[in-house]
């Protein structure tokens, strides 16, 4: 004896959980097949809740973190210092394995480094803090361009641009080349200090970063300011606007909570390399 058996085509019921899945993913079986039952969908229960087993959908989907639609912006060089800064974090770890965040800081005009500071971990109030210190030193930038990370989506840093008047240029996600210019400069610094070294301290990062930082400024030849240093270029294409720009640099390098005085970076760098450390 032969008995028909009729094949089950589920395929509306799949639609609507996944549908309803992707609307409300924290919500669970008795929702989606409350909403479904005001919809008018008179469909089984257990029919439902076959389905729902089926598609795995009492697994909790991990929620994506949605950020506002980002707008691609073109790199534009500004026409003179201090209109527009790239900010970049990086990563790394001491000899014992430790995790340190470094913040690098440029100004797109001439690519000069402003700011390399390392720290076990860097939240919002640290990129505060150096900008706070880099105001002081020479002023605060109209526009700083940055990616989507935790430190410069926070309140404490979106707040402290609104109240400087400094427009945030949030890259799009996935897209590092939209800030290409600190992700270039990252490129020289791991290769010259980060890859080429071990580090027993936080201190030794300071110490060997604040020499690049120095070096990169004053000797590096730049493709694109026409083979000049970042503070060449400064003196020969800065106007008139940048005048206390021009000043700050043309001095020995100021102390400050983020940079060592020449002497004492100049007298560790011996002790470090007495001592072989590396």
């Amino acid at each position: 004896m032969w008995y028909y058996r009729r094949k089950r085509d589920d395929r509306e019921v799949i639609d609507k959980l996944n549908e309803l899945a992707e609307k409300l993913p924290a919500r669970g079986f008795d929702n989606y097949y409350g909403r479904i039952r005001a919809e008018g969908l008179e469909w089984n229960r257990k029919r439902v809740l076959r389905v729902y087993r089926m598609l795995k959908l009492k697994l909790r989907r991990k929620r994506k973190k949605r950020f506002p639609n980002r707008i691609q912006k073109p790199l534009e060089v500004p026409k003179q210092a201090n209109v527009t800064w790239s900010a970049d974090l990086m990563s790394d770890s001491l000899e014992n394995g430790r995790r340190i965040r470094i913040l690098n800081i440029i100004d797109d005009f001439n690519r000069e480094a402003l700011c390399i500071d390392a720290q076990f971990s860097y939240p919002s109030s640290y990129v505060v803090r150096a900008l706070e210190i880099l105001e002081m030193e020479r002023g605060l930038p109209q526009t700083i361009r940055v990616d989507n990370g935790p430190e410069f989506l926070s309140h404490l840093f979106t707040n402290y641009c609104l109240s400087r008047d400094i427009k945030i240029q949030y890259i799009q996600p996935g897209k590092p080349t939209q800030n290409a210019y600190v992700e270039r400069f990252n490129r020289h610094y791991r290769e010259d200090v980060l890859d080429a070294y071990l580090f027993n301290s936080l201190v030794q990062v300071h110490i060997l970063s604040e020499r690049f930082r120095r070096e990169y400024n004053n000797n590096h030849p730049h493709s694109s300011l026409g083979g000049a240093s970042p503070i060449q270029y400064l003196h020969d294409k800065g106007n008139d606007s940048s005048d206390n720009v021009k000043a700050i640099v043309n001095d020995s390098l100021q102390s400050s909570a983020l940079t060592l005085s020449t002497e004492s970076i100049d007298r560790n760098l011996r002790d470090i390399e007495r001592e072989t450390i590396f």
